[in-house]
């Protein structure tokens, strides 16, 4: 199983290949925002990775990033991200202060939308 660091929270044993977003909710415990339901579409699951940043990057995920203008290095959407190996993670994104009623729907266990795999850079 692949540990995942977030700091200032601790480190958590999670299932291979579960979604970044619901690994940090269910896991972690962490109040992550997630408010198109994890579709990759308006960049609240964002996280900031210390370490173990996956290379591998959705055709969603890279799109969404550009039409934001989000280039900072190592920002990265949980929404699109599977635990593979192991991660740290800064929980940049979450309910607490944010002045939102919830965190959002609940994202699916599966990519949303179905992987399509892009070369970074």
């Amino acid at each position: 199983m692949p540990k995942l660091s977030v700091d200032g929270v601790g480190d958590f044993e999670v299932p291979a290949g579960k979604r970044l977003v619901n690994a940090l909710v269910d896991e972690c415990g962490v109040d992550q925002l997630h408010a198109c339901g994890g579709v990759a579409r308006c960049t609240t699951c964002r996280v900031e990775f210390v370490a173990g940043e996956p290379a591998a990057i959705t055709k969603a995920e890279q799109a969404v990033l550009a039409a934001k203008g989000i280039t900072t290095p190592g920002l990265r959407l949980s929404c699109q991200i599977a635990c593979e190996g192991d991660m740290t993670v800064k929980a940049t994104s979450r309910l607490a202060g944010s002045g939102r009623a919830d965190a959002g729907k609940r994202p699916a266990d599966a990519i949303e939308p179905p992987a399509e795999w892009a070369e970074r850079g």
